[in-house]
């Protein structure tokens, strides 16, 4: 199937897991105009459907995604999904949604692609994954939350140091410095990021979500998320958010199922 005709991203729901793919591999999972609002979409569907709890993200043949698609930026094109400029760069950068994202990053992933991790909750990463911003060696920047999140995520030095030289790291160094979670064989890096992402939907979901909103709203530094989150009281917003959990179906429903000693039948109300 040639570009033309293929989808540019792929999405599946797998046992409430929503598996969202992107599919040009003959351009490394380049982000161009249709990659940005395919995945765009995927996250929208996934928010909206009930059914699914967490939303797994990877791409097909070598690469995971090799950022911006350099060529059509070339050709003049633009690579964003111009009726939702909000949702940022790939059409997830700036895309907020409650249900967790897990980047199973299949290879190599620099510039946009590492920034496309930077944006998920959690990274299980091949051996073979090479993370960076070489953007300073093109005369770019990093912008498409780069220079946003990566300092937030590690040390300022180390985050510096990727910045200004644009060298990219190992997948090893990349476990050691906290930018991803599990570092496994390429093989198994699907398999690993459903595993984790099952762990994560047999929770009750309104638990996941808000958890997920409160972890984030109540950080010290400001949000890359939301600047309305800034300098918000956090136990304000603890308490907010433990009543909205605290006063749901599936609050009463997880001590029942326990005292019962069965599997609790999540409502996600």
């Amino acid at each position: 199937m040639s570009e033309s005709t293929a989808s540019p991203v792929l999405y599946e729901v797998r046992d409430g897991v929503a598996v969202v793919t992107l599919n040009r591999p003959e351009a490394m999972n380049a982000v161009n105009a249709a990659l940005a609002t395919g995945l765009g979409e995927a996250i929208e569907r996934a928010s909206a459907d009930r059914d699914v709890r967490v939303v797994v993200l990877t791409g097909t043949g070598r690469a995971f995604c090799a950022g911006a698609d350099l060529k059509a930026i070339a050709r003049g094109e633009s690579i964003f999904d111009d009726a939702h400029p909000d949702w940022g760069f790939a059409g997830l950068v700036q895309h907020w949604t409650d249900k967790p994202v897990i980047a199973a990053v299949n290879g190599f992933a620099m510039g946009g692609g590492t920034e496309l991790t930077l944006a998920c909750d959690l990274v299980v990463a091949a051996d073979t994954a090479v993370f960076g911003l070489p953007e300073v060696k093109r005369g770019l920047i990093a912008g498409g939350g780069g220079v946003v999140r990566l300092a937030q995520q590690v040390p300022v030095k180390r985050a510096l140091e990727m910045v200004l030289t644009g060298d990219g790291i190992e997948a090893s160094l990349a476990l050691e410095w906290g930018l991803v979670n599990r570092v496994v064989p390429a093989d198994e890096v699907l398999t690993t990021a459903l595993e984790l992402a099952r762990k994560i939907a047999a929770n009750a979901p309104l638990s996941v979500q808000y958890s997920k909103r409160a972890l984030y709203r109540t950080r010290q530094a400001a949000s890359d998320w939301n600047p309305e989150w800034v300098a918000e009281d956090p136990w304000a917003v603890n308490g907010e958010l433990m009543v909205a959990v605290m006063t749901s179906a599936d609050a009463m429903e997880g001590p029942r199922a326990f005292a019962e000693k069965r599997e609790p039948n999540w409502r996600g109300e």
